[in-house]
């Protein structure tokens, strides 16, 4: 139970730090570059067998790390917009609420039941998404609001589902660390390769506090994975519970952390787009 409170903290963390970026006057795009070659490097640690770079593209699930890195990155910048521009509990919702799409992949490709409850659960999350990037008609006007928490949903659920993919078919238990530290350096490097090209119109600064923002969110990403995948070894819930847990007491505290420390003010259809998303959560996870 420690591991998964741990992880709840940690994950529910990365949208803080998303919001303070913006505060410190981090520039996010750099952060979230560093942070995946942090991250990289932290996978390493849990990899135990020697590693030879030209066995690497032989891999069956090499080339579609690069595909997947490019996802890694954009869904993490979209996911640090949406917390800044429209509020941490927004981006924290998008994000959950992304578990449906797996369902979805799970019932095509994998002929997994599609039970009623589930149906309505994947319509709630829906639901959920729309009401708490609702804002209140005296606030001021946020260009596509709705647009990137939908962009954040349906990016996170497309990780989601290729992680399950890849790991069912073509990663073995053992190459697990390996793979991850290979998409995390694919998002870095892509994320590297786009400042170097934009670099001939806006040229690069120096800013170290990007590079402390960067290591920072790189260790705290990593080790929610981590917390994660710790508690999910325990022998007292199944996965479906642990998961059920985590996602809908990450919506709440992260919804408790935006209110505290950023004053960030829900309106009616908020709060019911929050208690949808629980809903939506429990009845995917659980039936």
């Amino acid at each position: 139970m420690l591991y998964l409170i741990l992880c709840i903290l940690f994950s529910s963390s990365l949208f803080v730090i998303f919001k303070l970026f913006n505060n410190y006057k981090i520039q996010t795009l750099y952060a979230i570059i560093t942070n995946y070659f942090v991250a990289s490097i932290f996978s390493l640690f849990f990899y135990k067998e020697t590693i030879i770079l030209t066995d690497l593209p032989n891999k069956l699930w090499f080339t579609p790390t690069v595909c997947l890195g490019f996802l890694f990155i954009t869904v993490f910048y979209v996911t640090a917009l949406t917390s800044q521009k429209i509020g941490v509990s927004v981006a924290s919702v998008a994000s959950k609420m992304s578990l449906v799409i797996p369902v979805i992949v799970g019932v095509s490709i994998y002929n997994e039941n599609l039970s009623l409850l589930k149906i309505i659960g994947i319509l709630l999350a829906l639901s959920a998404v729309y009401f708490s990037s609702l804002k209140d008609k005296k606030s001021p006007a946020i260009n596509n609001s709705f647009l990137l928490p939908l962009l954040l949903f349906l990016g996170s659920g497309s990780i989601d589902a290729s992680l399950k993919y890849l790991q069912k078919n073509h990663v073995p238990e053992n190459e697990f660390p390996l793979f991850c530290s290979v998409v995390f350096l694919s998002a870095g490097v892509l994320g590297l390769l786009f400042i170097l090209i934009r670099s001939y119109k806006i040229p690069l600064k120096k800013n170290y506090k990007n590079l402390v923002g960067g290591i920072i969110l790189g260790v705290f990403n990593y080790i929610t994975l981590y917390f994660l995948l710790k508690a999910l070894q325990n022998s007292f819930l199944d996965s479906s519970s642990i998961f059920t847990i985590n996602n809908v007491a990450v919506v709440l505290f992260t919804t408790l952390l935006g209110i505290l420390l950023f004053k960030e003010k829900l309106i009616i259809k908020n709060w019911i787009g929050i208690g949808l998303a629980v809903i939506s959560i429990i009845l995917v996870a659980l039936f």
